[in-house]
């Protein structure tokens, strides 16, 4: 597994504020939350970008955004709305080459999002 601050988190390395956990997806809160509710959800299997999915990261792709609608479920939010967002590379605002689903709520979300 290719070294990065979420492997480090997965394994215990560094803490996080976990939020979400099972057997292949961890949820966490964001460090710098740019909402009240900023929960990032990725995939133990480390994978570095969207543009490195492959046909057998489906399930685990949708893995994702399931655990991250259960938790809006969960923290009562998910009526009211919240936003999902997948970066991807520099461009794309990627900073940790892991691929992760932000989850952002608590607050009315602009649109277009910058």
């Amino acid at each position: 597994m290719t070294d990065t601050l979420f492997t480090r988190i997965i394994a215990r390395e560094i803490p996080a504020d976990i939020v979400y956990e099972d057997d292949h997806v961890l949820g966490f809160r964001d460090i710098a939350p740019q909402a009240p509710v900023h929960v990032l959800f990725i995939p133990k299997k480390h994978i570095a970008t969207l543009n490195d999915l492959a046909a057998e990261d489906t399930e685990l792709a949708g893995r994702l955004i399931l655990a991250a609608a259960a938790y809006a479920k969960s923290e009562g939010f998910a009526d009211k709305g919240y936003r999902t967002v997948f970066n991807c590379n520099g461009d794309g605002g990627q900073a940790v080459y892991h691929i992760h689903l932000h989850l952002l709520a608590g607050r009315q979300l602009g649109w277009p999002p910058g």
